[in-house]
């Protein structure tokens, strides 16, 4: 019996890698599961501006007025309050309501007289569609005075289990894998347009619009030198939250904190994070509200990111390693949310294969290194085996970030 068990094992290892790799995430972490799709944004509307000048992708620049910011600002707070919408998420929604709309509440008076009757900001023509998604009621997106409500169409844009189609039609939380997908591709997924490369297009307004629309997610501050010791651009508010650095399902734990030989230069010494492998690109996600302090390529962390947050009263930075050049999507300065995306994960820089190399840095940026799972799980973000610094031998300390 035993031996029929090992032989299945070894051909589970060699025929269904990516199975194996999800399922020893889940054993590793059962409390995954509950924790890491609860991305709400965090994201708080400010101030609508009278109007913003914002430039495509292929170089159209042209002026969007306070209407259609009010819609994208009703986008952004809808997303806020649905369990698993991150920024990005948000982000997505906004592309294809510029590229289906402009961002405007549209009658179809050609198809459904009715829906003049409703508060617009013009008449379509497309098909039977309506509203700022172009949604139609002939695809069970719902009636013409669900519709005419930009609420219910975000709603509906992002779905999921309390989206009002459930399962059908798909909003954004029911595609499979969309985390890791390119945001037009997203955006396609739900819209399912003649015309799939179009959303891709509307990326930088988007960002443009969260940018000038909410209070917590900007990059205007000035940046600070790398690593340095405090965060820039204010103080970090306190994070209500902590969530786990990599999407449900995507990693296996390797490398523990603690003591350890170094696996490419071969010296004992302080093993400063913790090691979660998974595929190359897998998105990595901000443990927590805070501002970045270090976004960088260089040496043996290779591309990383720093974040400085407040928890519990206390200053911590979590740091995200080994990220490939192209694959950093923050700055310094910038603000971010617990789950926002803002790395991908690569194999740079001290590196023996795809994985993240998360810190947590008790003091701020150049703070004491601490036990990244021990912290995770006691946040309720994990539940996994703690590190052990107990050294066996002369050893010397420091950040390798492998």
């Amino acid at each position: 019996m035993f031996k029929k068990l090992a032989l299945a094992g070894i051909a589970l290892i060699f025929l269904a890698p990516a199975v194996l790799l999800v399922s020893i995430g889940a054993l590793i972490n059962p409390a995954q599961t509950a924790n890491a799709t609860c991305l709400t944004t965090g994201l708080t509307v400010g101030e609508i501006p009278d109007s913003l000048a914002v430039t495509t992708a292929d170089g159209y620049s042209f002026t969007l007025n306070k209407q259609q910011l009010t819609h994208a600002a009703t986008i952004i707070t809808t997303g806020s309050s649905i369990e698993g919408v991150d920024r990005d998420a948000v982000q997505i929604a906004i592309m294809a309501a510029l590229t289906e709309s402009t961002l405007r509440m549209l009658s179809n008076t050609s198809t459904y007289l009715e829906s003049a009757d409703y508060p617009n900001d013009g008449d379509g023509g497309d098909h039977d569609s309506l509203g700022l998604f172009q949604m139609r009621p002939q695809s069970g997106w719902g009636t013409v005075a669900d519709l005419m409500d930009p609420t219910y169409q975000a709603r509906a844009f992002f779905g999921g289990p309390t989206g009002p189609n459930y399962p059908s039609p798909r909003g954004l939380l029911d595609i499979p894998g969309w985390e890791s997908m390119d945001k037009g591709e997203v955006a396609q997924a739900v819209e399912v347009s003649a015309y799939p490369d179009r959303y891709q297009n509307y990326e930088p307004v988007a960002e443009a619009i969260l940018q000038a629309l909410t209070v917590n997610s900007g990059s205007s501050a000035q940046p600070a030198d790398s690593g340095s010791g405090g965060a820039v651009g204010g103080p970090v508010a306190e994070s209500s939250r902590i969530v786990f650095p990599l999407p449900e399902g995507t990693w296996v734990m390797t490398s523990p904190f603690g003591m350890r030989e170094h696996p490419i230069t071969g010296e004992y010494k302080l093993h400063t994070g913790t090691d979660f492998a998974g595929p190359d690109g897998t998105p990595i996600l901000a443990a927590a509200d805070g501002i970045v302090t270090v976004a960088e390529y260089t040496g043996g962390y290779g591309g990383l990111v720093v974040i400085e947050h407040t928890v519990d009263g206390q200053t911590v930075a979590t740091a995200y390693a080994h990220s490939w050049e192209n694959g950093i999507h923050v700055s310094v300065g910038d603000r971010v949310t617990a789950g926002q995306h803002i790395a991908d994960v690569g194999s740079s820089g001290y590196s023996t294969g795809p994985h993240l190399h998360f810190e947590v840095r008790i003091g701020g940026t150049n703070g004491d290194y601490i036990d990244p799972a021990a912290w995770l799980t006691e946040h309720g973000a994990a539940n996994l085996p703690a590190g052990d610094i107990t050294p066996t031998g002369s050893c010397t300390s420091g950040g390798s970030g492998s």
